[in-house]
């Protein structure tokens, strides 16, 4: 079976995201432990209850991981929808390798030096490119 060109990035991105979570876990857990929080007995609360307890840094990977579970599910659908549709390939392919290069590089920006600017840059960019995919998918549904 032949698939569609534009899944590549879909399964890209969310390989990008395992990376994220493995990352977040893999800095978050000692840090815990350094932190003297007693895992064992932690009861309830949400990832961000540990802000206030845990250094900025090894939060940022956790707020990444965070960002990659919004705006990137309706590039999701829309990719999804162009695959079913057949309009996987060429310029949409093309610009979903884009919108997973620019969120790569948020990412990288926001667990490593995390300045605000460059983020917004980067998300404002992003955000553009999957307007553009969801223009062109809904010239062709509507």
């Amino acid at each position: 079976m032949e698939h569609s060109p534009i899944l590549q990035p879909v399964v890209a991105l969310v390989l990008w995201t395992m990376i994220i979570w493995l990352w977040m876990y893999a800095t978050r857990i000692p840090a815990m432990g350094k932190a003297n929080i007693d895992t064992a007995n932690l009861v309830g609360g949400k990832g961000a209850d540990l802000d206030a307890l845990l250094p900025a840094n090894v939060q940022w990977k956790a707020h990444n991981y965070n960002h990659l579970l919004t705006e990137p599910t309706l590039f999701y659908a829309v990719s999804l929808t162009l695959a079913m549709i057949g309009a996987g390939a060429g310029l949409n392919a093309t610009l979903a390798w884009v919108y997973v290069g620019i969120r790569v590089l948020h990412s990288l920006v926001q667990v490593t030096i995390n300045r605000v600017m460059i983020r917004f840059m980067l998300f404002a960019l992003s955000s553009i490119v999957l307007i553009w995919l969801t223009i062109n998918a809904a010239l062709i549904v509507f």
